[in-house]
């Protein structure tokens, strides 16, 4: 039998159907003779609503439906969807602006949904919201996230969504004032789009006592809990699936208007009703990222060593709250901010405001990545201005081994870590001591190479608790459920082998069932890099508990003391005699003897901490100073993410993550005009990355094991973007500096470069 769990790589057996194209989505699932949705949205980023006149549409041919957000309110729908708030600096709750399921009265973004259409056809219900009479008066907008400007709610002045801050405001202000260097960098993060391969889906199906909604979601419990508490149904009578699911990314972790009004008109007309976003729809109205500026102070001592720092931050959260977006943008964003550095006298300041775009939620690391570039961006331009050696300045600075666990600024606990050891291994792997040679080749040829690091750390639990539960079939099988969700990330692989390596249950003789409130009582979903700790703990106390159960039942059966049954992985065994069985055959025995108690197995566990997974990325890009074109040559990734579970799916999650991080660096930028519009809004218009901008990424670990759950483990989903965005984007400076280039923010495209240098070129000549 194929072992597993001890950190052996093991291909990813849901990639054959994902391949062969017969995975298992929102779409393949709608059931036959569904009626479509289509939503109109506001064409304008700003504006009172004067007229909406429904009745043409809803007598155009094929229309079952058409409804508005006073429709919604009649039926009893609650109509505005919850955002989770912060405290502000005097004590009071963050702005709560009512975020309509439909727009009521006013809209405040482009692309923003007005009224839904269900018809019998995806063209019949376009063609009806064609016949909505839909007047307005446009109002004046705001589109740069500074307080001020055209107000956006009443609720919100000068459109500040929050004024957050943690940390010692007054020791930070005196160390920063008695340092022997005080540096101060502000830093840009451009807004991106999530983009995931399988735009954001639902269909909803009612039996008349019951719901259904199938959504390709991030977990299936917020969804119901918060379908009951809008539509005014019982929890029991609602059930949520997720099946396969392409890409998350945090973004589809979230309710959105289009799921409730599905489910209502489900509900309401007794038939099964489908909506699935087209990609423009999907650029105007998922839930974006990033789009924040950071003001970084630093202050270090004669030798350079680290005594305070102080970040505040300008977030833009668009038109309403989202979901966790104020927690995402200064809990989550303070949790990793102390970074790998030992210092204590530390001010966090976040202030976010609203802007007529569409909403922002940080995915792609869910606050992590934002936190880390900031930081390390800024350390970087400290080594450069204070003359030193950036991978110096940053070892001089680390918390040392015999340091842990060490307590931050922040409050966080970091069990474990040796940053230097990881260093010096990608120091090893990148050739560090190759890269003069390699930069005088390339300056040989009239371009420009630079080198970049970036050492992350990340604050990895999100909700501590997840639950496990193995059923043994009639079949001579195993089911286990999982609470976890994929999006990709390989689950079925991870969790099955997993499952079949403390057992000896075969990995074929195991099935994998996630996603479905009616199956699986409870679980905590996909995000934060939760699933692997939290997944794999709860299996092994499930193991635990059937282990338990069968002992004293095999002790019977075989006339043996309950002690002198073993459990070794693969097998029983009764000490003493030659009487042995795997887990299938007990089971099967439990089944004969009528036992259906041994059956069904289940474990709740809770970790008691976060885990602290860090590494240190390596870019070096090459810039071509006549055109602006960046390429990056060679990417090394050294991790520690402690004990690994399969190799193969961990180094797969960091080449994905890497390359969403370098697309922001290089090509992704979301723009808007002036007036609300979104420039960005096709393929032709916004630049993902394409296979030419990714290089091969070499990948390595040195893990140090986290004593924050059995296993050792510590979570990878989100590590590979959160390295990459500063890792990039120090080498390009490093590049740029060479030419006289001193500050420089994402993305790096072309034409942006080209500017940089060239205007760098006419302040050389002018002086």
């Amino acid at each position: 039998m194929e072992k597993f769990g001890k950190s052996q790589p093991v291909k990813r057996v849901e990639d054959v159907r994902f391949l062969n194209g017969t995975g298992r989505y929102v779409d393949d699932l709608a059931p036959k003779g569904a009626l479509h949705a289509f939503f109109l949205r506001s064409p304008v980023a700003h504006a009172e609503i004067t007229r909406l006149d429904l009745e043409d549409a809803r007598s155009a041919p094929g229309v079952h439906l058409v409804v508005s957000a006073q429709d919604l309110l009649d039926a009893g729908v609650k109509l505005g969807m919850d955002g989770h708030l912060v405290r502000n600096l005097d004590g009071s709750k963050g702005a709560d602006p009512e975020r309509p399921i439909l727009a009521k009265g006013r809209v405040r973004f482009v692309g923003e949904a007005i009224a839904a259409v269900i018809a019998e056809t995806p063209e019949a219900a376009k063609d009806a919201a064609e016949l909505i009479g839909y007047d307005f008066d446009e109002l004046d907008v705001h589109i740069d996230p500074v307080p001020g400007g055209a107000q956006i709610h009443p609720e919100a002045p000068e459109n500040i969504a929050f004024d957050w801050g943690m940390g010692d405001a007054e020791r930070t202000k005196a160390a920063l004032s008695g340092a022997a260097h005080h540096l101060t960098y502000e830093i840009g993060d451009n807004r991106i789009i999530a983009n995931a391969m399988e735009p954001r889906a639902c269909y909803a199906e009612f039996d008349g006592t019951r719901l259904h909604l199938c959504v390709n979601g991030q977990g299936v419990w917020g969804p119901k809990k918060d379908l009951a508490a809008h539509l005014g149904m019982d929890a029991v009578d609602i059930r949520v699936t997720n099946p396969d699911v392409g890409g998350g990314f945090g973004m589809k972790a979230f309710m959105y208007p289009e799921y409730f009004v599905t489910a209502h008109a489900a509900r309401a007309l007794g038939k099964p009703v489908r909506w699935s976003s087209e990609r423009t729809e999907a650029m105007l109205s998922d839930n974006a990222g990033r789009d924040l500026v950071t003001t970084c102070e630093l202050g270090f001592d004669a030798d350079h060593k680290l005594l305070a720092y102080r970040v505040t931050t300008a977030c833009n959260m668009g038109a309403y709250n989202s979901g966790f977006a104020q927690a995402i943008q200064t809990e989550l964003f303070a949790k990793v901010l102390m970074g790998t550095y030992d210092v204590q006298d530390t001010y966090l300041g976040v202030k976010g405001i609203y802007t007529n775009t569409t909403q922002v939620d940080a995915y792609r690391g869910a606050g992590r990545p934002e936190a880390i570039y900031a930081l390390e961006r800024a350390m970087d331009y400290a080594a450069a201005d204070l003359g030193v050696d950036a991978w110096e300045l940053r070892r001089r600075n680390f918390i040392k081994p015999t340091a842990f666990p060490y307590t931050s600024s922040t409050g966080e606990i970091y069990d474990v870590g040796d940053f230097d050891r990881v260093l010096d291994r990608v120091a090893a792997e990148c050739d560090l001591a190759g890269f003069a040679s390699r930069r005088a080749a390339s300056e040989a040829a009239g371009k420009l190479r630079g080198i970049g690091l970036c050492y992350y750390i990340e604050s990895i639990l999100g909700d501590p608790q997840e639950t496990a539960r193995v059923d043994f079939e009639e079949d001579g099988t195993a089911t286990i459920y999982v609470g976890t969700q994929s999006n990709g990330q390989g689950h079925e692989t991870a969790f099955t082998r997993f499952l079949s390596d403390h057992t000896g249950i075969p990995p074929e003789k195991i099935n994998f069932v996630q996603g479905d409130s009616d199956r699986i009582q409870k679980g905590g979903g996909t995000g934060g890099s939760r699933s692997g700790t939290t997944q794999a703990t709860a299996t092994l106390g499930t193991v635990s508990k059937m282990i338990a159960a069968f002992t004293p039942f095999l002790a019977e059966a075989f006339d043996v003391a309950t002690d002198a049954i073993s459990f070794d992985d693969e097998k029983f065994r009764a000490t003493g005699t030659n009487q042995t069985c795997t887990m299938l055959e007990a089971a099967e025995m439990a089944r004969t003897a009528g036992r259906s108690d041994l059956l069904s197995h289940s474990a709740t566990t809770e970790l008691p901490g976060r885990s602290f997974p860090n590494g240190a990325h390596v870019a070096e890009v090459e810039v071509d100073p006549a055109t602006g074109f960046t390429q990056v040559l060679r990417y090394t990734v050294t991790d520690d993410f402690g004990n690994l579970l399969n190799p193969m799916i961990v180094e797969g999650q960091v080449h994905g993550g890497v390359a969403q991080g370098l697309g922001q660096a290089l090509t992704e930028h979301v723009v808007y005009d002036e007036t609300g519009q979104l420039l960005t809004a096709t393929f032709m218009d916004y630049g993902m990355p394409r296979a030419q901008d990714m290089p091969m990424v070499a990948f390595t670990t040195e893990g140090v094991p986290s004593t924050a759950n059995v296993l050792g483990m510590k979570g990878c989903g989100e590590a590979g973007t959160v390295g990459s965005m500063a890792a990039v984007s120090n080498a390009v400076m490093d590049a740029l500096r060479e030419a006289g280039v001193r500050r420089a923010d994402m993305p790096f495209t072309p034409h942006r470069v080209w500017q940089m240098l060239n205007e760098e070129k006419g302040q050389i000549a002018a002086e």
